[in-house]
């Protein structure tokens, strides 16, 4: 019987005052599922009392944000993100997770434990998880060799006139440039070296990405996701933008580029956030890898519950996801609510 894996993307838990709350309308299925693994967007401590609004770092109640992801049944998060910011939040998150059992992945004491995978067995097989962020801030966020902080990859931007017809364009004021990004080839051989030895280890290979900015999948996004299939991973998660983004098919196996929100009710400078539509991945896994991949749209509702959404009632995002997706090599099929990736070889 195959093992049923779901991958989420941001959870925020920010002011929450009651656990049982955010995940009420999906913990059953949580729960009886083998795994599950979610982006943590928020950092498990307590808000400094002289932290601006301004300034990043999403801070939830630690005991209320703690009971919320332990009673509802997920098994490990992903800790390398832009708002796990700062040695004292990022070492306070871990100290939480430790204590109610909940497993980690992207963030740590050092370089070395914030590269460090996160391995379950669950149902006879080994799930093997690891989360890089290349969206970061510039000074004391990366882990170091002796430093806490998050495993990132760094990327770059680069800012060119288009060409037309191999040649620069006549003038034309107000002509805008071509952006062009792109992946640090020390970061890139680190995070390739990383996901063959979590292959070497696991059943199932999860690679988890922070990235992107709008609905746009740039360039070093998809450098990165190749690189995580091409050294073993069998699925790719990203998260980050907070929208939902295609899914391609590379070497017949998925990297889904925006997973989007999840359970997210109050973040940047304190004000709530809109009715953002997020996906939700489930998997059916076995010992020859993953034999079925699905995608559920979900949203939140006005008491911050997550609520799976009936396909019908996202028509026009199904349809553009749809198309997008047939563009990168992905096809989608309608199975009731679900969105079933087909892949093609």
């Amino acid at each position: 019987m195959a093992a049923k894996m779901i991958l989420t993307g941001d959870v925020n838990l920010m002011n929450v005052t009651d656990p049982l709350v955010p995940f009420s309308l999906v913990k059953d299925e949580f729960r009886a599922a083998d795994v599950v693994f979610s982006n943590l967007e928020c950092c498990l401590c307590p808000s400094p009392a002289d932290h601006s609004l301004d300034n990043e770092g999403f801070f939830a109640d630690p005991a209320i944000a703690g009971e919320a992801l332990k009673s509802t049944g997920i098994q490990a998060v992903g800790i390398a993100n832009n708002v796990n910011y700062g040695a004292a939040a990022i070492s306070a998150s871990i100290a939480r997770l430790d204590q109610i059992g909940i497993a980690h992945t992207g963030a740590g004491a050092n370089r070395a434990l914030a590269r460090r995978p996160v391995i379950l067995e669950r149902a006879g097989l080994r799930f093997g998880f690891l989360q890089r962020s290349s969206v970061y801030w510039p000074t004391n966020h990366e882990a170091g060799e002796n430093a806490v902080g998050i495993a990132v990859i760094r990327g770059h931007t680069a800012y060119q006139v288009p060409m037309h017809g191999g040649r620069p364009p006549a003038n034309r004021p107000g002509l805008p440039p071509q952006i062009i990004t792109w992946t640090d080839k020390q970061y890139l051989d680190w995070f390739a070296a990383d996901v063959a030895a979590l292959r070497a280890q696991a059943d199932i290979v999860v690679a988890s990405c922070h990235w992107g900015v709008g609905r746009e999948v740039l360039q070093y996004m998809t450098e990165i996701g190749h690189v995580a299939i091409d050294a073993g991973a069998d699925l790719v998660i990203g998260h980050g933008p907070h929208y939902s983004l295609p899914v391609e098919g590379y070497r017949g196996k998925p990297i889904f580029y925006g997973l989007g929100s999840f359970s997210f009710h109050t973040g940047h400078s304190g004000r709530r956030h809109g009715d953002w539509l997020g996906m939700m991945v489930r998997a059916a896994c076995g010992r020859s890898g993953i034999t079925r991949v699905s995608l559920q749209f979900v949203r939140h509702d006005q008491q911050n519950r997550s609520v799976l959404r009936a396909l019908a009632d996202e028509r026009p995002a199904f349809d553009q996801i749809l198309e997008e997706s047939a563009a990168l090599g992905a096809e989608l099929v309608t199975e009731g609510d679900e969105m079933v990736v087909k892949l093609q070889a």
